[in-house]
């Protein structure tokens, strides 16, 4: 019988931890087996290496040649190199400036776009000495700068299109208003530059705007651009609820950006509205809401001064006192459609001895000086003189005959 091996467990052996080999180690090993016909030995394996011949790699190198006669040659060839570049390109440059197919020949070589207002012989005026020029030769932002000078043009731009067209286009400035100056209507942009009436705009319903007066071409741009700034923001706030007011506006004077004033029809006639610089909206809601009761009760109504805090000072037309019917007692009682409010105190300019003959027989003088309807209230300080005048006269309340003025509070307003 065959004894059973006797089990017995392997002795644990501490195996020392390595480097890893170094690189090309394995092929070096291998070269030393094919030499001694075994492995060499870990020390002599630097010194069994050897490389392969089939594994080199050639690498070229580049630099100046280190003879005198090497430089010389490497020298002259770059000039040669770099004379035949300058003659391509001197030679590619007198064909572009010389060539009759790159010369605008005429006029129709220029596309124009973007205009409306301006006319394509306006623009054309500017490129007039480009005619028969070689395209490169047209200096784009000279002429850039040129077309950006006509009064209508906001910008422009200016390019080549090869062989020989220029294209150019424009964007014109959009009016907001008619402007006068003396006899002469024109029109004016946002930033207060004045422009001059296109033939093909009468008519036109794009231009539904007031007329603005309080410019002028000699004052500076910068000042017609803050007139214009108060311009906007009054016909702004007019519009600010969705409803066009501004539209029933005649006309509108900026000359005084602290007051804003505005003819508004009404009937045959204009009433002038003074709105100061703020609270446009609500000056000219109560402005609305009282003209129906005023041109009953004032039919020479010629002007409505909004400025005053809770009050309205209402002006006749030159030559007109305050229509008088009856005594001085009835025409001081207010009319039925403002009966229950009060009557304050008023003041007035004095008319003429024959305004007093005529009031006193209860008529109407057409000569008389104009007269002032004031409604109790704080004058803002703006208003002095006419303060002191309306103060001067407060001592005769009501409706006074001689004077040919009426104060009352207008309606809707706070009291």
């Amino acid at each position: 019988m065959l004894d059973a091996p006797e089990e017995s467990l392997a002795q644990e052996t501490e195996w020392q931890p390595r480097e890893p080999a170094p690189a090309g180690m394995l092929h070096r090993a291998r070269v030393a087996e094919d030499e001694g016909g075994g492995y060499a030995a870990d020390g002599d394996l630097e010194s069994v290496y050897k490389p392969r011949r089939e594994s080199m790699s050639y690498r070229l190198r580049f630099g100046m040649p280190g003879t005198t006669a090497g430089k010389i040659v490497a020298g002259a060839g770059a000039f040669v190199v770099l004379g035949a570049i300058t003659a391509a390109i001197l030679g590619v440059r007198s064909m572009l400036l010389h060539d009759d197919r790159f010369v605008v020949a005429t006029s129709s070589e220029i596309q124009i776009a973007g205009n409306e207002h301006l006319t394509r012989a306006q623009i054309l005026s500017v490129f007039g000495s480009d005619l028969e020029r070689n395209i490169f030769k047209v200096p784009l932002t000279e002429r850039r700068a040129d077309l950006e000078r006509l009064p209508w043009v906001a910008h422009a731009t200016v390019m080549r299109l090869l062989p020989n067209r220029i294209r150019v286009a424009v964007t014109e400035r959009v009016p907001v208003a008619f402007v006068r100056q003396g006899t002469q209507i024109g029109l004016v942009d946002a930033e207060g530059v004045l422009l001059d009436m296109p033939e093909q705009s009468a008519g036109d319903p794009h231009y539904s705007f007031p007329v603005l007066t309080g410019l002028s071409a000699g004052d500076p741009l910068s000042t017609r651009a803050a007139r214009m700034e108060v311009y906007r923001k009054f016909m702004l706030d007019l519009d600010i609820e969705g409803v066009k007011n501004s539209q029933l506006l005649s006309e509108v004077d900026v000359s005084n950006p602290e007051d804003v004033k505005a003819l508004i029809p009404s009937g045959s006639t204009d009433i002038l509205v003074h709105f100061g610089d703020e609270d446009f909206l609500t000056r000219y809601k109560l402005f609305e809401q009282n003209l129906p009761v005023w041109k009953a009760q004032y039919p020479k109504l010629a002007s409505v001064d909004t400025r005053y805090e809770h009050q309205m000072v209402l002006e006749m037309t030159p030559g007109t006192a305050v229509p008088v019917t009856g005594s001085s007692e009835s025409a001081s009682q207010p009319d039925s459609k403002l009966a229950g409010q009060p009557v304050s105190d008023s003041a007035a300019i004095a008319p003429s001895d024959t305004a007093k003959s005529a009031a006193a027989a209860g008529k109407t003088d057409a000569k008389a000086k104009p007269a002032v309807v004031k409604a109790a209230g704080k004058p803002d300080s703006s208003k002095q003189k006419t303060a002191a005048a309306l103060a001067a006269a407060r001592k005769s309340p009501g409706l006074n005959a001689q004077s040919g003025a009426v104060s009352q509070p207008a309606s809707g307003a706070k009291q």
